[in-house]
């Protein structure tokens, strides 16, 4: 097992990882009857998606011996109603202006990304738009 997820009441819910005890707590958003004072379950779909990309970014950064420290990337869920579900995700990530990498570099660790077990697992209905802003070029890509 991975984790347990225990209903509060009042549309929160405390999840917790099994091997490191470390919790998240979830709300109801705002405009689906809830406080929003914390993560919505389908925010945490989107940020998933920029935790996992970021982290296999990460691997392959490791290995090429390219300091990624301080990247950010802006995570932003779409929804769309009738069904009420996430349409869509945009991330945008935004490198340290102190990372000076080649164009190949930035191929390699783009490409990466994109393969994230997460990515993987996102409905094909899901549009998914990534920008990547390396210093001073910018780049987009659909999936």
């Amino acid at each position: 097992m991975t984790s347990t997820v225990v209903y509060e009441g009042n549309l929160r819910t405390v999840c917790s990882h099994l091997k490191s005890g470390s919790q998240i707590q979830t709300d109801a958003p705002p405009d689906n009857q809830g406080k929003g004072e914390r993560f919505s379950p389908t925010d945490l779909l989107a940020t998933s998606l920029g935790a996992c990309m970021m982290t296999i970014m990460g691997i392959k950064a490791r290995d090429m011996e390219v300091d990624l420290t301080d990247t950010k990337i802006e995570c932003e869920k779409i929804m769309a109603a009738d069904p009420r579900r996430v349409s869509g995700i945009n991330l945008t990530f935004s490198f340290p202006e102190t990372l000076v990498v080649d164009e190949k570099t930035k191929e390699i660790l783009e490409r990466a990304a994109h393969t994230c077990p997460v990515i993987y697992s996102i409905h094909p209905d899901i549009v998914v738009n990534v920008t990547f802003n390396w210093n001073p070029a910018t780049i987009t890509l659909k999936v």
